[in-house]
């Protein structure tokens, strides 16, 4: 028998909500004013701040426990932003901002290159550098939610273009079966190609496509991933010609 003393359960409307995964940043730099200043400026944003002096520590802790994002210096001991970013990508799309300084623009160009989601130099704004965050973030939870809800909603199968194969739903491409890993930058911008094959995209609809609004990049940004982009396939394919270049306009996605 109940005892009457007891307190009532909480129906199910009545429990408190759940409260919200706190995203969590890495922060990778061997300047620890700077790693101390972006670190209280974030977490007043919100977010849990984990950091790191030199790469090799860094790339150990980002593989084994990844966080939502990474930011990474360039000039660093040890194994310097490049470097940590190279061998990051080797096996993980872990979205990473770089950043680099006004005499540093062929790193800027390489670390795009190499698969940076996006790159800002120093000396820089917190309120810049939180925008950034927010709008691959924003990216990142999108492709899990419409994954989500594909899911949920048994939505069709993912789409296909000749030997391509793009799956929005888990974030997955292959090119003839094999898999073919991308950031989410990446993603996006194939994405926006592929859905309309033969079509050409503007630099500009391949930013609106792969970036917010409150975020601006230039066209060699664009460039720069459309080259990895093609890096990649051709690492799985050394014949990959889908992504075709037309001087002056921008960019198609050829499925023949």
């Amino acid at each position: 028998m109940a005892d009457p003393t007891a307190s009532p359960s909480a129906s199910p409307e009545e429990l408190p909500p759940a409260p919200a995964r706190q995203q969590s940043i890495a922060l990778v730099d061997d300047d620890r004013n700077i790693l101390t200043t972006v670190s209280i400026g974030l977490q007043a944003e919100g977010f849990a701040t984990r950091l790191y002096t030199d790469g090799e520590t860094a790339l150990k802790a980002l593989l084994e426990n990844p966080p939502d994002l990474a930011i990474f210096d360039v000039k660093m001991p040890r194994m310097d932003g490049l470097r940590l970013l190279q061998a990051l990508r080797e096996q993980s799309s872990l979205p990473v901002i770089f950043l680099t300084s006004k005499d540093e623009e062929p790193d800027e160009a390489l670390g795009l290159a190499m698969g940076a989601d996006d790159y800002i130099t120093k000396p820089f704004s917190q309120r810049l550098l939180i925008a950034r965050i927010r709008a691959i973030l924003r990216r990142s939870e999108l492709a899990k939610a419409t994954g989500e809800e594909q899911v949920q909603e048994n939505l069709p199968d993912p789409v296909m273009r000749g030997r391509l194969s793009l799956d929005p739903a888990r974030h997955q491409v292959t090119w003839g079966g094999d898999p073919v890993s991308l950031t989410v930058t990446e993603f996006l911008i194939l994405e926006a190609l592929a859905m309309r094959p033969g079509v050409v995209k503007s630099r500009n609809q391949l930013m609106d496509a792969a970036y917010s609004e409150d975020v601006y990049v230039d066209d060699r940004t664009i460039d720069s991933h459309i080259k990895r982009l093609r890096r990649k396939f051709r690492a799985v394919d050394p014949e990959f010609s889908a992504i075709d270049t037309l001087y002056g306009a921008g960019y198609s996605f050829t499925d023949g």
